[in-house]
């Protein structure tokens, strides 16, 4: 099948109401894939003032605020009332982004038409109920994830551990990989500003400990605060740079006072702030892929990070940052205290990261996303 005959249907949680990691991945893939000759139709919960006008044509699916005090993202109620405009777009292969209600149905409506579908998996939702009291509840969302993962014709991954983790859960569903990449013109060494950095009280010579990513505990943000009051105990000078919004933000503010909070950040200011860290702690354990630890590569920055399915296959152990064991905070504390005090080894690891983060072009890797249709069309016959 030629680009030119291919339309998509692509159901998404989330495609542009809440700014994150997986909405930006998909807007990109949508623009290139519109590049490319293909026909896309979007189906996705909305808002009236959402924070970026959404990539292609976007129609909006009926939902409900998410119970239990995340109101701010939205769970679609199903796909019946789209239907009319789905039947009327004629897909000829559906894509899914989430395991929720509205990607359950629209893998359903593809295989009751014998239509090739694919899901992408996005994040790590298995991780989610330890951070909420609820950590019960981990083994009935695996076994929940297993059997979404397992009704499509193939699943886009993140990387090779993202692919090992669903077939120790028993996915057998054909893989494909679907990786992320990098805006280079945003996010490189010479969007360092100093004189940003002064304009919030960080001296030239004080180390930048950076947050980056919406302010929610799923993020690590009690690891991080924890971490950073072990830095203190040991006397490692540094100031704590939190970059991002989120409804954790007072509870966060609350256990690293000294933090200096930027607040919201887009576009070539994004850019400017992530490049004047001077080291990025990234413990959260809950992306498949981790788009925040790239973003920091490129831009010349050294990574601490957890030994997790985002930051490993990006960042090489030793050479362009340390990877820990999630567990092991002092792990963590040794790492961040390293290169608070080796300046040297710190810029070698942050010149050694921005040449890794020159491998990953969004067009390369949004055209294996449509290698991956074609292969998933093929095969399905």
């Amino acid at each position: 099948m030629k680009n030119d005959e291919l339309r998509v249907a692509l159901f998404s949680g989330n495609y542009n109401y809440v700014r994150d990691g997986a909405n930006q991945a998909l807007n990109l893939l949508v623009g290139y894939l519109l590049s490319q000759g293909v026909k896309v139709r979007v189906y996705s919960p909305t808002i009236d003032n959402p924070p970026f006008e959404p990539t292609g044509d976007l129609v909006s699916v009926p939902s409900l605020p998410m119970p239990g005090g995340r109101s701010e993202y939205h769970l679609a109620t199903g796909i019946r009332k789209v239907l009319p405009d789905l039947e009327a777009f004629n897909p000829n292969l559906v894509h899914v982004s989430a395991p929720d209600i509205l990607g359950h149905r629209a893998i359903t409506w593809a295989r009751k038409r014998r239509l090739p579908s694919v899901a992408s998996l996005h994040t790590r939702f298995e991780t989610y109920p330890q951070y909420y009291g609820i950590g019960f509840l981990t083994p009935l969302m695996i076994r929940a994830l297993t059997r979404f993962y397992n009704r499509p014709d193939t699943v886009l991954t993140t990387g090779p551990m993202m692919t090992e983790l669903l077939r120790s859960w028993g996915v057998t569903t054909p893989v494909s990989i679907w990786s992320r990449g990098i805006n280079h013109k945003r996010f490189n060494p010479g969007m360092r500003s100093l004189e940003w950095r002064r304009s919030l009280g960080i001296a030239d010579d004080e180390v930048a400990i950076g947050f980056l990513g919406r302010l929610v505990l799923e993020k690590g943000l009690g690891v991080f605060a924890d971490v950073v009051r072990r830095l203190e105990a040991r006397g490692v000078k540094h100031r704590v740079l939190v970059i991002g919004e989120g409804p954790a933000r007072d509870w966060f503010a609350e256990r690293v006072p000294d933090a200096v909070f930027t607040g919201f950040q887009s576009g070539q200011d994004l850019g400017r702030a992530v490049a004047s860290m001077d080291v990025f702690f990234n413990p959260s354990i809950t992306e498949s892929f981790g788009n925040v630890t790239l973003e920091a590569m490129a831009s010349g920055v050294a990574v601490v990070a957890a030994y997790a399915t985002g930051p490993v296959g990006i960042v090489e152990p030793g050479v362009s940052g340390l990877l820990c064991d999630p567990n092991d905070l002092d792990s963590y504390a040794d790492a961040l205290e390293k290169f608070a005090t080796d300046h040297d080894y710190r810029k070698a690891t942050g010149a050694a990261g921005h040449r890794r983060g020159l491998d990953y072009q969004w067009d390369r890797i949004n055209q294996a996303a449509l290698d991956g249709y074609h292969d998933t069309i093929a095969r399905k016959g």
